[in-house]
């Protein structure tokens, strides 16, 4: 029986990254699943006022989405084989920072990916992880050689 990798994407959402993985992973045949948190950006903001009855304090509202979108972050997160957080070009994602920790705390193995404009603001973040990259190719391609011992090309 194949082992399935469990394999949670975390962090920015508003490129393709996630899809690009996916997709390579497809075309090789990986035996990988993948989990990620909400990736609605709406959605995620307002879940708890939209379930839970609104908020007239900012904070308040914020904290009721929070404490929900941690519901499925930690449990999907905690369960998962691989964890790889991308940290985007446009935005400061600090819920991407707390889930590459919350990672690095459980001793998950952490793939981090980001441009090498964010070397020295993410030297933490990236000393914790098993691999620092740059592309979604890359991803696939650490995928491939972790779960068929095969290198590209």
């Amino acid at each position: 029986m194949t082992r399935i990798w469990n394999v949670y994407l975390s962090g920015e959402i508003h490129t393709d990254w996630r899809e690009e993985i996916e997709k390579g992973c497809e075309a090789a045949g990986l035996p990988v699943e993948f989990s990620a948190p909400v990736t609605d950006h709406g959605a995620s903001d307002d879940c708890g006022v939209a379930i839970m009855g609104e908020e007239p304090n900012k904070f308040w509202h914020d904290h009721k989405g929070a404490k929900l979108n941690a519901i499925r972050t930690r449990t999907l997160l905690g369960e998962a084989d691989i964890v790889v957080v991308r940290f985007g070009d446009k935005y400061k994602q600090w819920n991407a920072a707390f889930d590459a920790g919350f990672a690095a705390a459980l001793g998950l193995p952490l793939i981090v990916m980001h441009g090498a404009d964010h070397q020295h603001a993410l030297k933490e973040v990236d000393a914790s992880a098993l691999a620092v990259i740059e592309t979604p190719e890359q991803v696939v391609h650490i995928l491939e050689y972790v779960i068929n011992g095969k290198l590209p090309g």
